[in-house]
């Protein structure tokens, strides 16, 4: 096996995509982009968005926050939401991260240029791209005819029993050209974790994103959430999410991580009363890779950070690496590694 650096981008947003990054970013042999949803309507991101005409921050944030060279400092301080202030009662509830970006977007023109400066601020490990700097609304169809607009309203019905049908970006937007051009440079794509339709779809709607993932050599890997979400997805599988991004996407997905852990009884039972049941792998569509493991290991529904990071080294390791060079050179250059 000849051991390299892989070019990674991961997609996606909400708790899941910063997860992913957290566990990923201590590989010394992958280098991260985490390629970011933009079109966040709720809590403080959504507020900002429609009181000074900034783009959404919150998921960005949370991404370079995953990535920061002291995560927990970082998080602990950027995350905390400022308090009533007598003068300033309207920066009540938001957070010191979201106020910070954008400031920095206002001041500089562009969002872009602001998430760069903030991951130079936090001495992040990797790059942290929006996905589009246009503002556009989630929007989604159900199968009896009904829409919605919004990410927080798209959650709220299929969460209550309305079963998407479709789903699409208001007016659409396209890809950043730099975005565009960092996501043909990667060897690999990761998608997900993260709630199906409003954190993981989103970005792959993004016009031009499908074009510049089919110059990616190397392969799709989806990554299955734990539960469903709500009684709109009973049913749902982890083939049903590769057929979804397969199809979004022009391209097949080429592996599925999926879960087998389950929690107690009294933690099934819990989720149940939400309407939440353990995803299943379901029919994978032909010439899907699964990768099983038992990713569930608490009584909260979370990918285990480090099995997770295990699980997606072997992957791109065996889809990726070769067996190019002798054994002397290998050893020489793992000796490398701080």
């Amino acid at each position: 096996m000849r051991l390299r650096e892989l070019n990674v981008g991961c997609f996606g947003g909400g708790t899941g995509l910063p997860s992913l990054l957290g566990g990923l970013k201590s590989n010394p042999w992958l280098h991260l982009n985490a390629v970011v949803t933009m079109f966040d309507s709720g809590g403080s991101s959504g507020q900002l968005r429609d009181e000074l005409g900034v783009l959404p921050p919150g998921d960005v944030l949370k991404c370079a926050l995953a990535m920061a060279r002291n995560e927990g400092e970082a998080r602990r301080v950027l995350l905390a939401r400022l308090p009533t202030l007598e003068q300033h009662d309207r920066l009540a509830g938001h957070t010191g991260g979201n106020l910070l970006l954008s400031m920095m977007e206002q001041y500089s023109g562009d969002f872009q240029a602001a998430v760069d400066a903030l991951r130079a601020l936090l001495g992040c490990k990797g790059r942290v791209w929006p996905v589009s700097v246009e503002p556009a609304s989630l929007c989604a169809e159900y199968g009896d005819g009904t829409r919605s607009i919004g990410e927080v309203e798209v959650d709220a019905l299929q969460s209550h029993g309305h079963q998407v049908r479709h789903v699409w970006l208001e007016p659409a937007v396209a890809i950043h050209p730099s975005v565009a051009a960092a996501i043909r440079a990667f060897d690999a794509v990761i998608i997900g974790p993260g709630s199906f339709f409003t954190s993981i779809m989103p970005p792959l709607l993004v016009r031009g994103v499908k074009e510049a993932l089919a110059e990616v050599p190397g392969p799709i890997v989806l990554i299955a959430n734990l539960l469903t979400e709500g009684r709109g997805m009973s049913g749902f599988t982890a083939a049903d999410a590769a057929r979804w991004v397969g199809e979004a996407i022009e391209r097949p997905v080429d592996v599925v991580i999926a879960n087998t852990g389950r929690p107690s009884e009294e933690g099934r039972m819990r989720y149940a009363a939400e309407h939440k049941q353990p995803l299943e792998l379901g029919d994978l569509p032909r010439g899907v890779q699964p990768v099983l493991g038992q990713f569930w290991c608490t009584e909260i529904a979370r990918h285990d950070r480090r099995r997770l990071a295990f699980a997606v080294w072997s992957v791109l390791s065996e889809h990726l690496l070769d067996d190019a060079r002798s054994a002397p050179e290998l050893l020489s250059e793992v000796q490398k590694v701080p």
